[in-house]
């Protein structure tokens, strides 16, 4: 071995190589005076430092070294992605654990063997090959399929990369993949919680919609007492003409004498039904029409929702739910509009009926007690959207719940009087409609909930 290549001597060495030197000054050669010994002496104290210098740098960078070659190691076991480095041959140089357990195999086995024994069918050596032969292209999530360890076929998307050594040379491929198996378990698992979480969703949408139905059954049995009285009272009246009809007209058929028949006629008022029929007629239709909106509108509010749109007057549906409530209730609260005749929204006019429900009952819920409770409902257009302003004249809402109003399950009603989730689905209707649901109070007192809502486009 040369003394270039030959390992650096010991301390032990040095320092005997030193003392040797040293004891040379005191065996003098014919020639050579005692200063030239000095300075011999001085330059060998200067290289013994010196090589004690390099000794413990020499040292130093090895210890760094062996943390550096533990650092990676210890990264390199951590990954849960697998990880290959091979040659520019396609053979492997070095793996990592993950990649070990998945195959099933030692890493000294896998060393120097063709990556593309790895996989398991054609198409996936295909890939694997291209990447290799392709210098100037990286892959990205290609999904190959790896041999097991039982031979089964396991997916995993692949990145391969050129790596370079020192020089900035090509010296070989870094291929890292992530088993697909896993992520498509958590994606399939995150799809069905979604799809739970969606039905629960609905379900509290109509559950709390079933609630509100409930509460306005009186008024709305109040409002079909109207058109049913109408149509039965038109109905009663029918019979009894048709009755009379029927006796003037077995007369006429029986050939009666005609003054007979004149008589009958008169005293029958036959004249009078037959003029009466037509407004009978039209008003038991008209009745029956009635209670037929009714009914739908009663059907829409409580069936489930199907997501379906539908182009509607908003100011229409404000007025019903108003009528709902107030008729349902036994606040008499006065309600006053400013609102635009027509406000034209497209979306699903069942969830949009039980957000202003929930308003209006709210209201009418919080001036319960006063002098003379009030309900504003204002309404401007502008920049596309309409907004329904809902300002009443109860006591407001305690600034430390404003933040909260729209919480699941938050109520300040007593208990048995709310389910606390009425605003939270409401808030939730609106956001999906793009919309905005928010609440304040008044400068001059009560609550002030504002509904945005975008407008139709124009047909």
């Amino acid at each position: 071995m040369s003394a270039l290549n030959s390992p650096p001597e010991s301390d032990d060495h040095l320092h005997e190589r030193h003392e040797s030197l040293a004891a040379a000054q005191f065996c003098p050669i014919d020639g050579v005076g005692e200063s030239a010994w000095i300075d011999v002496i001085r330059k060998m104290d200067e290289v013994y430092s010196n090589l004690l210098q390099y000794q413990v740098a020499l040292e130093e960078k090895n210890a760094e070294l062996e943390e550096t070659q533990q650092f990676v190691y210890s990264v390199l076991t951590s990954m849960s992605d697998v990880l290959i480095v091979c040659d520019l041959g396609g053979s492997v140089v070095e793996v990592n654990r993950a990649l070990v357990n998945l195959v099933g195999r030692d890493e000294n086995e896998l060393r120097g063997r063709p990556v593309l024994d790895l996989f398991v069918d054609d198409g996936s050596r295909d890939k694997a090959r291209i990447a290799l032969t392709s210098r100037n292209l990286q892959v990205r999530d290609c999904e190959t399929q790896f041999r097991g360890a039982l031979g089964e076929s396991i997916p995993v998307a692949m990145n391969c990369a050129l790596r370079y050594d020192l020089r900035g040379r090509e010296a070989g491929f870094v291929m890292v993949g992530r088993p697909v198996g896993e992520l498509r378990r958590a994606y399939q698992e995150l799809h069905e919680t979604h799809e739970a979480l969606k039905r629960a969703q609905q379900q509290l949408v109509h559950s709390e919609k079933m609630v509100s139905l409930g509460r306005l059954v009186a008024g709305v049995a109040h409002e079909l007492n109207n058109p049913i009285s109408f149509v039965l009272g038109n109905i009663h009246a029918l019979q009894r003409y048709s009755q009379r009809l029927k006796t003037y007209l077995d007369a006429i058929h029986g050939g009666a004498p005609a003054p007979h028949c004149e008589e009958m006629r008169d005293e029958l008022r036959i004249d009078r039904i037959l003029a009466d029929l037509d407004s009978l007629i039209e008003g038991t239709v008209e009745g029956a029409e009635r209670t037929r909106d009714i009914v739908e509108g009663l059907k829409r509010f409580s069936a489930k929702d199907q997501d379906e749109s539908s182009r509607f007057n908003l100011a229409d549906v404000v007025a019903k739910a108003v009528y709902w409530v107030t008729s349902s209730s036994s606040t008499q609260c006065e309600v006053r509009y400013d609102l635009p005749p027509e406000i034209a929204i497209l979306g699903n006019l069942g969830q949009i009926q039980q957000v202003v429900v929930n308003l209006v009952q709210n209201a009418l819920d919080a001036t319960r007690g006063r002098e003379a409770p009030m309900l504003d409902i204002g309404g401007r257009t502008a920049d596309g959207h309409v907004e329904i302003v809902f300002h009443d004249n109860g006591p407001g809402i305690e600034p430390q719940h404003l933040n909260r109003v729209f919480d699941p399950f938050f109520t300040t009603k007593p208990v048995g009087k709310g389910t606390g989730l009425g605003l939270s689905i409401s808030y939730g209707i609106v956001d999906r409609h793009g919309g905005r649901l928010s609440v304040a109070n008044h400068p001059d007192g009560g609550a002030v909930f504002t509904l945005r809502l975008p407008l139709a486009a124009e047909d």
